[in-house]
């Protein structure tokens, strides 16, 4: 089993079309923008190349663990030592690789994993966050719902392209 860069690239950027769609004013913008004190005079005072480029190499990181999260064949593979021990896997590795390599490979696995990891990775810290920054529960649940659906189409890129 290969790491597939582009499926991770393609999955970082997933954050930034979500991002697109979900923080437009039709949909959550202007309510998050309301709940998070921001207005259209501030935004636009940020550093539009250090914010995007900035949220893609953080949602690279993010995409990078994902297979991780998302491919079950990541943990046999750990449990050999990584990809450059395969050679030397006992031939129970082998095994189970002919056996299992392909399962659960699927968009909907990997959509399955994503939202589970937004469910119980993100929404957590975006709520602690949120708690301690005194924001209200909108501001709260509009953030980690971002996180689920980004997470969730992430998990599926990834699973299945990977």
């Amino acid at each position: 089993m290969e790491f597939n860069f582009l499926a991770v690239l393609v999955a970082a950027l997933v954050t930034l079309l979500v991002g697109f769609i979900w923080y437009h004013p039709k949909v959550f913008g202007t309510i998050w923008m309301q709940e998070s004190g921001m207005t259209e005079e501030k935004a636009k005072q940020g550093n539009m190349l250090k914010i995007f480029g900035l949220t893609f190499f953080y949602s690279f990181m993010l995409a990078f663990i994902m297979p991780a999260l998302t491919v079950h064949q990541m943990g046999a593979m750990g449990m050999i030592g990584g990809p450059e021990f395969i050679d030397k896997a006992l031939p129970s590795y082998a095994a189970f690789m002919a056996d299992y390599g392909t399962a659960f490979r699927t968009l909907h696995h990997g959509a399955l994993h994503g939202f589970t990891s937004g469910l119980f990775i993100a929404l957590p810290i975006t709520c602690i966050n949120g708690l301690f920054e005194q924001k209200s529960w909108k501001y709260m649940l509009i953030n980690a719902g971002y996180w689920i659906v980004s997470m969730t189409i992430m998990g599926a890129v990834v699973c299945r392209w990977i």
